[in-house]
């Protein structure tokens, strides 16, 4: 990306806007991506191995994305739990735009793509859907972790894609070790990913 990182607040890219039709929750849709943000040309694998292989989300309650994109987990999510309120969070102001962009060219009216600092922080969220930037290195995306994880109500998950080859079973060890009130398995392994499901137990 000429120097320039899709986890950067403000993309020194040029913008480049370009449409592009994917398919999310069923429904094929043509959405607006650009240069400067995370997999600008496709829905990237990672993406669409989650998507795959996570059930449907709760109907209603707070559901968040953490890491957002040009959107396509937040709009699955939205799509999909249309009385729910998505969170779309990022560090990166042009994915916010975007996301808020494609909600609306989707009609959708659930969906808050905002800063992470911008989430009011009495929310606990009935799911987590990530797709986390593992490339910030491992203290920043424990950190990340560490900053929603505590949030996700009992009694619900979290599911996270990890590249295998990127360090997906250390992050699952270290979810183990560092959070002993959340259960962590392998939910699935297809195509060089990892999806782990992270369900916070229910109080006694």
């Amino acid at each position: 990306m000429s120097g320039d990182h899709y986890f950067s607040s403000q993309p020194g890219s040029e913008l480049r806007p370009k449409s592009i039709r994917v398919v999310l929750a069923g429904r094929e849709v043509e959405l607006g991506t650009a240069g400067g943000v995370f997999s600008p040309d496709r829905l990237d694998t990672g993406t669409q191995v989650l998507l795959d292989t996570v059930p449907a989300p709760p109907p209603g309650g707070h559901l968040i994305d953490v890491g957002c994109g040009w959107g396509p987990i937040a709009l699955s999510l939205a799509l999909e739990s249309p009385r729910a309120t998505v969170w779309a969070v990022d560090v990166n102001e042009r994915s916010l735009e975007l996301t808020r962009a494609n909600a609306a060219r989707l009609g959708l009216d659930n969906v808050n793509a905002v800063l992470p600092s911008d989430v009011p922080a009495d929310l606990e969220f009935a799911a987590i859907w990530s797709n986390p930037p593992i490339r910030v290195g491992k203290a920043e995306l424990h950190a990340l972790l560490d900053a929603w994880l505590p949030r996700l109500a009992p009694g619900s998950d979290a599911w996270l894609v990890v590249q295998k080859n990127l360090g997906a079973d250390s992050l699952h060890r270290w979810l183990d070790a560092t959070y002993p009130d959340l259960a962590t398995v392998r939910a699935d392994t297809a195509k060089g990913y990892r999806v782990l499901r992270t369900r916070r137990r229910s109080a006694p």
